[in-house]
């Protein structure tokens, strides 16, 4: 049994006493659902399309500013951003299923697999970046409003340790070309021995030490030029700012098509923490964990009940389904075209 998987389970639980708890609210929720003001609820379609295009940008203007994918445009690269959402909605991986696809996509446009890999490290760490920056200024202004409270500041503290530790994390394990040799060695000796149990030994060398270091060597060689020249991160991190701050607005669109006014403040710090938590869900998406997180957190921050429930809801069932029928169908035209990875 995984970390995810008793995360899952102690979440499904906690859930599970919500609902009972508060099935009033539940109830009064569902019928907010039905004052939904249409005209402002589909502001959510074109909001979602440039969110899209924002995390396209983290992830292709870095790419552009190395020589690579300088004729791409914008669509293809907004749909190869909600094609990356899909592939992290559908697998329950942690982003691990979306950082292979794309590195297999960009593969495919000529990009190498430790720069594209690199983009998408840089798309997360500015992410994280920003998003501190943006959880600070919230905190601040909540204070000047006279709303902050102890679990605002609890969850705001947390969300900044955890991004601090992980950026700190990755800078750390690819600022040593040795220490990255070696952990290529490791991992090489690592997988194929696993491989080679789970298959019986008809699998026996499933990584290659010389790719492998390759691709580490190149993951290396794109941070020493980053930390040459930091203007490289500078558009990136712009496109990280305005995604963000979108993601927050859909919700904020979610709560006004019922109605309702909430902080966008309380919503940076609430989207945060659900967002990272259902990282460790076993569900594809968080779905579920999300959910319940974002609905505890407002709820706890002042916001009526069943509007926190109404609110979340909608916003995630109206952008999940978007992402999942549009997603399915550009991912299987490029599977089409691609056909299956190569090794």
């Amino acid at each position: 049994m995984t970390f995810r998987f008793w995360i899952s389970v102690v979440t499904f639980i906690l859930l599970a006493i919500v609902v009972i708890l508060g099935w009033g609210e539940i109830v009064r929720a569902w019928n907010l659902l039905g004052s939904v003001n249409i005209w402002v609820w589909l502001l959510l379609i074109p909001v979602q399309l440039f969110s899209y295009y924002a995390t396209g940008e983290m992830i292709f203007s870095y790419l552009r500013s190395k020589g690579d994918l300088t004729d791409v445009s914008s669509w293809k690269m907004t749909r190869t951003a909600l094609e990356l959402n899909f592939v992290n909605h559908i697998f329950p991986s942690g982003g691990a299923a979306g950082f292979s696809y794309l590195g297999w996509v960009l593969h495919r446009s000529g990009v190498s697999a430790g720069r594209a890999t690199m983009a998408q490290i840089i798309r997360f760490v500015l992410t994280f970046v920003s998003f501190v920056m943006i959880v600070i200024i919230s905190v601040i202004t909540l204070t000047f409003d006279h709303k902050i409270d102890r679990t605002i500041l609890m969850v705001s503290s947390l969300l900044i340790v955890l991004a601090v530790g992980g950026v700190s994390a990755i800078i750390y394990a690819v600022g040593n070309h040795k220490r990255l040799v070696r952990f290529s060695s490791w991992l090489t000796r690592v997988v194929n021995k696993v491989v080679s149990k789970l298959t019986r030994g008809k699998k026996k060398n499933t990584l290659d030490l010389i790719s492998v270091e390759k691709f580490f060597t190149d993951l290396h060689q794109d941070y020493l030029e980053i930390k040459h020249d930091n203007n490289i991160l500078i558009k990136p991190f712009i496109w990280a700012v305005i995604a963000n701050i979108l993601d927050v607005v859909l919700l904020s669109v979610a709560f006004l098509s019922l109605g309702f006014w909430v902080s966008p403040a309380i919503l940076f710090i609430a989207f945060g923490i659900s967002s990272i938590i259902s990282v460790f869900s076993a569900t594809p998406g968080g779905a579920g964990i999300y959910e319940a997180i974002m609905i505890a957190f407002l709820a706890s921050a002042g916001v009526p009940p069943e509007v926190a429930i109404a609110g979340t809801l909608l916003a995630r069932t109206t952008l999940l389904i978007g992402t999942v029928i549009f997603g399915y169908i550009f991912y299987q035209l490029t599977i089409n075209k691609y056909g299956k990875a190569t090794k």
